[in-house]
């Protein structure tokens, strides 16, 4: 069975281990020239923590990354809004720099499968084979074509023409600083509202910290720099403007916040989408890695179980694949967004009925809506 997997990011080298684990040998096709270390923090929740360690990966990510274990929503004075505990489901929630779990995941690869350099254009589809086209001319035949190449996927670009995706209107920045400031609490992460902006502060292993920052597009619509941003940020409690400051400029990771609603058909005959090029998922709830990784498993299962001899048993496993992950990728982009747009309220009015809303929100209700989403099991689902 020869598979090719498009894109060498957290998805496209996770669906390469997952699929190794079955005795699958595929290859994959990065664009980059270098997987270099780059990229800001990523939050691994605990379902998918529960796969990294069904890979063999759980323990080094959690040597390399920072525990979470509660909440905290400020005001930008710092003002205590809420504060409430993750709840149990049996993994740890870890925050780390995204090149830490990208080494994790190349390392455990054989070096011969990760193929840099090659930029994806087209896929064709013959009658027993698919041949992957790639810019710098060459091409690579497979029985089976995994794309993972990220929210502005060309896959799918060709399987569905839907169009670019939706910019929610609000603009993200992320950094990461090399020590904790004394006035960060341990294990937690902490979100802090504004009218039209927030922030949000995690601890990351070896002592480090990430952070990320929000505003809607109408408050900068300029590309902002360093100073810019301390100055949409200036007065807020500390550490914020520390953090900022702290930052390389070079460091400063900026995007505009896009997603799509949730859409189905994302598999044609031996061609499948997996993470972001299916189910882009804006950054609020901390679940784009996550989902990507769950995606990797489930597909692995339905593979394993459906059998990969002929065409329509291929076929026949891309199809429950995407029946499986359709509901629950759905339902979590549709929170994210919806907490995105609540999070991003601007009007002074709105601000502060956001601000009570979270008040007396129960501790209970927080925990239950997490649980759902952090007990699931991409191994466990019955395929």
């Amino acid at each position: 069975m020869r598979i090719a997997i498009i894109g060498g990011g957290i998805g496209g080298l996770t669906a390469a281990l997952a699929v190794r684990q079955f005795g699958f040998d595929p290859q994959v096709f990065e664009q980059a020239p270098d997987l270099l270390e780059v990229g800001a923090a990523i939050l691994m929740w605990p379902n998918a923590m529960r796969v990294l360690r069904r890979l063999g990966l759980a323990e080094s990510i959690r040597e390399h990354g920072g525990l979470l274990a509660q909440g905290r929503w400020l005001t930008p004075e710092g003002k205590l809004i809420k504060q409430f505990r993750l709840p149990e489901t049996g993994e740890p929630a870890i925050a780390l720099h995204r090149a830490e779990l990208q080494r994790a995941l190349v390392d455990a690869l054989p070096d011969d499968s990760i193929h840099l350099g090659h930029t994806y254009e087209t896929y064709t589809q013959l009658p027993d084979r698919i041949v992957a086209n790639f810019a710098n001319q060459s091409s690579f035949e497979s029985d089976l074509l995994i794309a993972a190449d990220g929210v502005h996927s060309r896959t799918r670009a060709q399987l569905l023409n839907d169009g670019p995706p939706d910019n929610q209107g609000y603009l993200a920045w992320r950094g990461v600083v090399p020590y904790t400031p004394s006035s960060l609490p341990a294990a937690t992460a902490i979100e802090i509202y504004g009218a039209g902006k927030r922030f949000g502060i995690g601890p990351l292993g070896f002592g480090k910290i990430g952070w990320w920052a929000s505003t809607n597009a109408a408050i900068k619509p300029t590309d902002a720099t360093r100073d810019e941003l301390k100055e949409l940020f200036a007065g807020w409690c500390d550490p914020v403007t520390e953090l900022i400051e702290a930052t390389p400029s070079t460091s400063l990771v900026r995007n505009d916040v896009c997603d799509r609603r949730p859409s189905r058909g994302w598999t044609s005959g031996a061609v499948t989408l997996l993470g972001d090029a299916i189910h882009p998922t804006t950054p609020n709830l901390g679940q784009g890695g996550c989902l990507a990784i769950e995606d990797a498993a489930v597909l692995a299962r339905c593979l394993d179980k459906h059998g990969t001899e002929t065409g329509a048993q291929v076929s026949a496993a891309l199809q429950r694949f995407e029946s499986l992950r359709y509901r629950r990728t759905a339902a979590i982009a549709r929170y994210s967004r919806l907490y995105g747009k609540i999070g991003q309220w601007q009007r002074p009015w709105a601000a502060e009925l956001r601000r009570c809303a979270q008040s007396l929100v129960p501790k209970r209700f927080i925990e239950h809506f997490l649980r759902e989403i952090f007990a699931y099991d991409a191994y466990g689902v019955r395929i």
